[in-house]
């Protein structure tokens, strides 16, 4: 089974190309436990895989996170498959991408750097009270796309000295909060300078710390521009790399968010595994 191995600013990722009908649909989540399996296996934080498009896309783009769990889209993985559509002849230097979310329109503006216009949100609650064991905590609730991506998003000042395990175990238990039936990817995030933050998200359907989430970054992008702590573009550093979003926002409605980082290609080869 050939595979190729890509990222976006650290967030990596298996893809298979699909177009050709050889992998049975309800095969994908075994493979995606299997071959993102760190150590065991290629290893990543999810996998992609290449469809014929259906509703006049130039591909189509299915999304499975690392427990085989169906996802709505990936930024940082758009921006690979991509890519992979431009430099395979799939797409020109415009790529239009199927995904469950909706379609994605992204540009090449170098041969390992991509920009990707991500689904509008299909719900924004500015402010979700939080009710822990030891504190309550006010969080941005945010859905992209339709069926929307969930997304919790908490400022949080020096969330880079709290310990790994700490960290670790507050982020699980934002992710899985009963505010969120859906469940949520949590990113904490803290001032770097003027329209620039730094980072980190803890990813549904991962279970863990990612090093970067590019559908996070668009969601904290469109955080601070509705809770007033950015007036431009927004730099985001994330512990694999630097991402920078644009957007339009107008009394609280977000629309025309744009995503631009790196779309590296790892390797490539044939999967032998069993």
């Amino acid at each position: 089974m050939h595979y190729i191995k890509m990222h976006g600013a650290g967030n990596d990722f298996v893809l298979l190309d699909n177009r050709d009908g050889h992998i049975r649909a309800e095969e994908y989540a075994a493979l995606a436990r299997r071959l993102c399996a760190r150590r065991l296996s290629i290893g990543a934080d999810g996998l992609m895989i290449v469809e014929r498009s259906r509703k006049g896309g130039d591909i189509a783009m299915v999304f499975l996170n690392t427990d085989g769990s169906l996802g709505e889209m990936c930024g940082n993985g758009a921006r690979c498959i991509c890519r992979y559509a431009h430099d395979h002849g799939l797409a020109g230097e415009e790529q239009r991408i199927e995904t469950t979310a909706g379609l994605v329109i992204g540009r090449r503006l170098a041969a390992d750097r991509y920009r990707v216009r991500l689904n509008d949100p299909s719900v924004i609650r500015p402010h979700v009270e939080l009710c822990l064991p030891e504190r309550s905590l006010d969080c941005f609730y945010i859905e992209l796309g339709k069926p929307g991506i969930p997304h919790a998003v908490l400022h949080w000042e020096g969330w880079d000295r709290l310990a790994r395990r700490a960290l670790f175990e507050l982020g699980a238990l934002i992710r899985t909060h009963s505010a969120f039936p859906r469940g949520a990817n949590v990113t904490f995030w803290q001032r770097a300078g003027h329209n620039r933050v730094k980072a980190i998200t803890f990813e549904r359907g991962v279970e863990d710390f990612t090093l970067s989430c590019g559908t996070g970054a668009g969601s904290t992008a469109a955080a601070l521009h509705v809770l007033g702590h950015a007036d431009g573009d927004v730099t985001l550093d994330f512990p694999g790399g630097t991402l920078a979003v644009s957007l339009t926002e107008t009394d609280g409605a977000v629309r025309d968010i744009y995503l631009t980082g790196p779309a590296v290609t790892v390797s490539e080869g044939e999967y032998i595994g069993t």
